[in-house]
């Protein structure tokens, strides 16, 4: 009799799921939840992605492609990035702002900069898409609305054409989204709160009230995250098969993000 030999099959390392990583600024970055209701898009964009996808938020807030550089963050998505991932590139805000030396970013070197952030995903095997910064509250007496940092959105879609590089026109796409909502709603979507609805909800980081029109509360945060869906689905890259563009369901009440 032929004995039986006993095998025991080891299974195959599952496929790592896809990422998407962000390198950006405020507007994107993650919060605390003491900062709650602040919210960056990339807090939300989970909430547009099927469970096979996760989110690397690396955006932080006050960065340029300079200061993004200089700290070592590159770096840092440069060592965890792999093959099958993607990287959103969203600066300007910042890298526009002439009283800060370390933040400043002449139109040349943002270009130079950008092109590293390109060259490393593709070293890498990863799909890198590039965003235009996104629109701030910034309506014009009559009625019309700001084109926020122009210089940088140009040269953010010249590097784009370029080099091939898909693009998301993430600051026409809110510029348009913002003045659709009229300035005065548009103020939902921002940190706009009195003293008096500051109180009341208990945003006890603004006990005196906040009117910021770069930052997003997280009804402004999920449409904008939303945007970034419905452009990286039109994409057709890998990770689109993963990515579903419909607004999120109702928003919960305190604490940030959740996803239906």
């Amino acid at each position: 009799m032929i004995p039986v030999l006993a095998v025991t099959l080891l299974s195959a390392p599952a496929a790592l799921a896809e990422r998407i990583f962000i390198a950006g600024d405020s507007t994107a970055a993650h919060y605390a939840p003491d900062r709650y209701p602040q919210m960056g898009w990339g807090m939300a964009l989970a909430c547009n992605l099927d469970g096979a996808v996760t989110v690397e938020n690396r955006a932080m807030g006050g960065r340029s492609t300079k200061s993004f550089i200089a700290e070592g963050r590159f770096d840092a998505i440069a060592k965890d990035i792999g093959a099958g991932d993607t990287l959103l590139i969203q600066f300007g805000h910042n890298d526009a702002n002439q009283a800060k030396e370390e933040r400043y970013t002449p139109l040349a070197d943002f270009r130079v900069n950008l092109l590293r952030f390109i060259s490393m995903a593709r070293e890498k095997g990863a799909r890198a898409v590039l965003l235009t910064p996104v629109a701030r509250r910034s309506f014009t007496d009559d009625g019309g609305i700001n084109d926020s940092f122009p210089a940088y959105a140009t040269v953010t879609r010249a590097v784009a054409r370029e080099t091939g590089t898909p693009l998301i026109d993430l600051g026409y796409d809110s510029r348009v989204y913002v003045h659709t909502l009229g300035a005065e709603p548009a103020k939902a979507y921002f940190l706009h709160y009195s003293k008096e609805q500051s109180q009341a909800a208990g945003y006890a980081r603004w006990p005196d009230g906040i009117a910021d029109d770069t930052h997003f509360s997280e009804i402004g945060a999920r449409a904008m995250a939303s945007l970034v869906a419905t452009r990286l689905k039109e994409l057709n890259l890998p990770v689109s098969a993963h990515v579903n563009p419909l607004p999120a369901a109702n928003p919960p009440a305190l604490g940030g993000p959740t996803c239906p």
